[in-house]
């Protein structure tokens, strides 16, 4: 039975309803300062820590429940007769229940201009020591430090009279949870303060196992970040479709990613592939979007992953028919276009994200090497500088244009080189891209304009079959944006480029050889603009 509890909170959100709703089941209070104070202005009866222990609260507050009457009477083992012989000789009557949060230390060390001494103040030590002393017991203590669970404690209660131990031991590990955290934000921020070192502890939970690593004989599994909020992965809901492998989670995650950074008013599409968008567009209609991403490159699309800004709807559902596709992902699905993709295949894994379209929530990337850890922030934005700095001039009226093409480049893995079309009028597609090359020049020669040439006869013989092919080409090219992740080391890229009737380029700029490709483009009648930032990807 919850004879006795304990409340010490720095958080005061319902407190003085949970504990009228323990008063009203007979439950003795035992209160500190601020909260006694709060809860007697309440009209409930409370006792403070000081008349248990008989020590008035000290040094500001520091001292007040670190006592045994305390402690003893939360630790004890009331299945151990010397326990309970100890107790009862002391005086000492046991606490069922303690409801502690701690001071806001997190809180404090992120206002602006705070300084040490305030930040030491900050540090909870009673408050951690009742945490885990209840946690630590918890076959015979219910701990709480998350105002969240109060209803269903107080629901347990007035049911049964106790707190069932399936629920204190979910709470157990919440508490120690808590105060890890806790403890891991006063190291980080000490660390840096008093010993001049950068400490990183990351906190994921939930870890779900995968289908398999990368490859079949990998085991894999999934973390969430606690408190993630808006675009993540792990905030997505599957709606079908058998459990996601790793590699799963990399692709819908560069999906995602390539999708957000485009920031389309439209609808838009991206196709990924073994880490790389191989088709990525907007269009009037989600349909448009969705043919056009597919246009840019029909056979890697083969066992892709899709995602959408949009909703998904039943023409983009059936557009999809005899096509091998691994994941979609989008804000929602309409619900005819559900029931047609559950019966398109039960392989096929359809993911919810609801806030696809909210901002990100998250700041940071890290990537794991053997012994140790990368932490960089986001690469956000797409150039630092619009600086045309060839004769022929860049029209302004391709500049959103290049600004896809630039999006596509940041999501496509280094070396990389991006081509985009507007297919139709405000509609953008990425035409052919190369991508992963230990050299730039192959990127455009091998592979984004030989790519862009294949995905072009097709379009050629589903839209123009009366036109000459080459002079097809020559005018889809000519109005073609080229971006490049980042400067051109020599001139041979442009040359290539323009070679295959390209002659609108973006690039970051920053070469040694920067002088040289600019009178290469010149004399080749190319447009060029340095853009200032870089956009590796590796």
């Amino acid at each position: 039975m919850v004879k006795r509890a304990l409340l010490s909170v720095s958080d005061k959100a319902g407190i003085v309803e949970f504990a009228r709703g323990l008063a009203t089941l007979g439950v003795e209070l035992i209160s500190t300062g601020g909260t006694a104070r709060i809860l007697r202005d309440a009209g409930i009866e409370v006792k403070d820590v000081s008349e248990i222990t008989g020590f008035p609260e000290m040094m500001d507050g520091r001292v007040k429940t670190l006592h045994p009457k305390i402690h003893g009477a939360i630790l004890c083992n009331r299945h151990n007769p010397d326990h309970m012989s100890q107790a009862h000789d002391a005086g000492i009557e046991l606490i069922d229940l303690v409801v502690v949060n701690l001071y806001p230390f997190e809180v404090t060390v992120t206002k602006e201009g705070v300084l040490l001494d305030e930040a030491i103040e900050n540090i909870d030590i009673g408050g951690p020591t009742l945490l885990r002393a209840a946690a630590k017991n918890f076959l015979f203590v219910t701990v709480v430090c998350d105002p969240a669970d109060y209803g269903s404690i107080l629901k347990e209660i007035r049911s049964t009279g106790v707190v069932s131990e399936k629920m204190r031991k979910k709470l157990a590990v919440k508490a120690f949870r808590h105060t890890a955290c806790y403890d891991a934000t006063i190291d980080t921020y000490l660390s840096r303060e008093l010993a001049s070192e950068e400490v990183i502890h990351l906190n994921f939970t939930g870890g779900i196992n995968l289908r398999y690593g990368e490859n079949w004989h990998q085991t894999a599994k999934f973390f969430k970040e606690p408190g993630v909020k808006g675009p993540s992965l792990a905030n997505a809901r599957q709606l079908h479709g058998k459990e996601l492998s790793y590699n799963n989670y990399v692709d819908a995650d560069n999906a995602l990613l390539t999708i957000k950074d485009i920031n389309a008013k439209k609808p838009a599409v991206a196709i990924v592939k073994h880490n790389n968008p191989c088709g990525l567009a907007t269009g009037d209609t989600l349909l448009q979007a969705l043919s056009a991403a597919w246009d840019g490159d029909p056979i890697s699309a083969f066992g892709s992953i899709i995602c959408s800004n949009t909703v998904f709807d039943l023409a983009s559902a059936k557009f999809l028919e005899g096509k091998f596709i691994e994941i979609i992902l989008a804000p929602g699905f309409d619900p005819d276009a559900l029931e047609y993709l559950k019966k398109k295949s039960s392989n096929l894994r359809l993911l919810e994200l609801p806030h696809l379209n909210d901002a990100f929530d998250v700041n940071h990337t890290y990537k794991y090497i053997v012994g140790g850890l990368l932490k960089q922030s986001r690469d956000v934005g797409l150039y630092a500088k619009w600086e045309c700095v060839t004769e022929k001039q860049f029209p302004e009226s391709m500049r959103s244009l290049a600004e896809f093409c630039i999006s596509a480049c940041k999501s496509t893995k280094s070396n990389s080189i991006t081509l985009a079309y507007e297919y139709q009028k405000d509609c953008y597609m990425m035409l052919a891209m190369g991508a992963g090359q230990p050299n730039r020049v192959d990127s455009v020669r091998k592979l984004a304009a030989t790519k862009a040439r294949e995905n072009l006869r097709i379009m050629h013989k589903r839209d123009s079959p009366e036109e000459d092919f080459d002079e097809y080409c020559q005018k889809v090219l000519s109005k073609c944006v080229m971006a490049s992740d980042a400067f051109f080391p020599f001139d041979d890229s442009v040359v290539h480029a323009a070679e295959n009737g390209i002659i609108y380029i973006v690039s970051p700029g920053g070469s040694i050889r920067d002088n040289e490709v600019i009178n290469t483009a010149n004399r080749l009648g190319v447009s060029l603009v340095f853009t200032g930032m870089r956009h590796f990807l590796h």
